[in-house]
């Protein structure tokens, strides 16, 4: 609440309700709160009355983090197993197709958006008819899908005919049966079209096989999958950047792409993208022991003779830690680097 006026709500309360849930087809910014809730400060206690342990709690408000808005469409509030509240909150939004969102046909034939043209640069055909998904062809000999082709001639003789037609994978309307009806109302047999550029005006040199078909929109979107970063949080065992979009995560360079590196010899990249770019560390290493000291004192030789300092990951000094504390001693035998060929 306001502290100047504690009955109005700051604004990223506003869309809550008395209960501090969001209300049913609020519409919902980014920052705003939609389940303002608050997390016991002490989980440890064995039970509410017990003598020790602290009943106070600490606000935890989950906000909305995706940049366009969208709507509150349902709230659940429930019970888990162990009678612990749980609060589930659905939200709506509305989205416009977009480059790299993804779209199937009724036979799996899937495919993403790669272009957006304008209704005047479509081809159209003899009727003035645009089409308003042009699919590669390369996508049948692989996959297959000759339901889909099927679909397509089907349809059209259908819309053609006024009549329902069946053009599933378990049988349906004769092929030549379709193609009569095509040939009765103007159109070519086999459903291809003659079909002319919208850009230049000339004809394509080729047929289009051109038709009614049906589309369905998945819900795999690129808003929700576009992810960068320039830094961000670390995990706290290993100081490697986390992992994951939701978590504002790194960019992996897995195993195949190092592989791919060390095969062009671009050590220089290595080393800065699996050591630099990720968790280098500075240590202090004993020359004459091989161990590491701390702060320029070597524990084991008791002196800070040839104590250097030197960057690794901070995943490779624990794993030396790691072996130490199995009792495998680890010794770091270091080199001169050698001068620079001129």
């Amino acid at each position: 609440m306001d502290e100047k006026n504690p009955r109005r709500p700051v604004a990223k309360h506003m869309i809550l309700g008395p209960d501090g849930l969001a209300m049913v087809g609020e519409k919902v910014d980014a920052g705003q709160v939609f389940l303002n809730k608050e997390t016991p400060l002490n989980t440890t206690s064995t039970g509410i009355g017990s003598d020790y342990g602290t009943n106070e709690h600490k606000p935890a408000p989950i906000t909305y983090r995706t940049p366009d808005h969208a709507y509150i469409d349902k709230v659940m509030v429930s019970q888990t197993e162990s009678e612990a509240m749980l609060i589930k909150v659905q939200t709506r939004q509305t989205r416009r197709p977009e480059l790299g969102d993804k779209f199937s046909s009724r036979h799996g034939q899937k495919g993403v958006v790669g272009i957006i043209v304008n209704q005047e640069d479509m081809p159209f055909a003899d009727s003035g008819v645009t089409p308003d998904i042009i699919m590669n062809p390369h996508g049948f000999p692989s996959r297959m899908t000759v339901g889909k082709m099927l679909e397509l001639l089907s349809g059209k003789a259908g819309v053609l005919n006024g009549t329902l037609e069946y053009g599933t994978a378990f049988g349906g309307s004769n092929v030549d049966d379709m193609g009569d009806i095509l040939i009765k109302n103007g159109f070519s047999y086999s459903g291809k079209d003659f079909v002319t550029s919208g850009i230049t005006g000339e004809s394509l040199p080729a047929y289009i096989f051109f038709g009614p078909i049906y589309y369905q929109k998945l819900k795999h979107m690129v808003q929700d999958k576009m992810h960068s970063r320039a830094r961000g949080p670390r995990a706290i065992l290993t100081r490697q950047p986390t992992e994951g979009r939701s978590r504002e995560g790194g960019l992996r360079l897995g195993e195949m792409e190092r592989d791919c590196l060390i095969a062009y010899g671009a050590s220089q990249l290595l080393l800065e993208r699996l050591m630099l770019s990720s968790d280098a560390h500075e240590v202090d290493i004993c020359e004459v022991c091989g161990l590491m000291g701390y702060q320029g004192w070597c524990q084991t030789c008791k002196s800070t003779r040839g104590v250097t300092r030197m960057t690794m990951p901070y995943a490779a000094k624990l794993l030396v830690q790691e072996l130490l504390s199995m009792n495998v001693l680890v010794r770091l035998k270091l080199e001169d680097e050698f001068p620079h060929p001129r």
